[in-house]
């Protein structure tokens, strides 16, 4: 009797000691979610999308555009994209936003909206079209605007305030 007590004293104390336990899940923690059909490699912290369509083509940044944890402006700012950096868009997810890694990388880094990246092929053209609307709107700046004034008293007017709408009399 005191030999099969001593044995199961002995089993469960190595069965106690073989257990491992998984650590936390941290924010940096490397997790795989699988969406459509597609598996995401992405940080813990990234919220993975609901809907995905693959597009893993190169991409640059039209401007430093902030890369949020889920594809909205809800979520938790994750970075900044550079601008003119080439990144890679792994794919279309919903909201109108792309998945977007660092460039030749598989990883998730996070969602940035539709018109914060344009194709690389597309780049020059895109920029060099942004500079023309800037020169134009410089040559052809907005009309002046005009005075609202009305004669009080024949020696006097009095002017609309634009901006406030208060009239004053000079």
């Amino acid at each position: 009797m005191v030999k099969i007590q001593i044995a199961l004293t002995l089993l469960l104390a190595l069965s106690v000691t073989g257990c491992k336990t998984t650590p936390p899940l941290t924010d940096d923690t490397i997790v795989t979610s699988t969406v459509d059909g597609v598996k995401l490699t992405h940080r813990y912290a990234i919220t993975p999308p609901k809907t995905f369509t693959p597009i893993n083509e190169e991409y640059r940044a039209l401007y430093n555009a902030s890369v949020m944890s889920r594809p909205d402006f809800g979520g938790n700012l994750v970075r900044y994209l550079e601008n003119a950096q080439s990144y890679k868009v792994l794919g279309a997810v919903e909201n109108n936003w792309l998945a977007v890694a660092e460039q030749d990388k598989e990883q998730l880094l996070g969602y940035v909206p539709l018109r914060a990246v344009v194709k690389s092929a597309l780049y020059e053209k895109t920029i060099k079209a942004d500079q023309r609307r800037a020169r134009t709107r410089a040559r052809n700046p907005a009309p002046a605007k005009k005075n609202n004034c009305i004669a009080v008293d024949g020696n006097s007017r009095a002017c609309q305030n634009s901006s406030s709408g208060t009239w004053i009399i000079d």
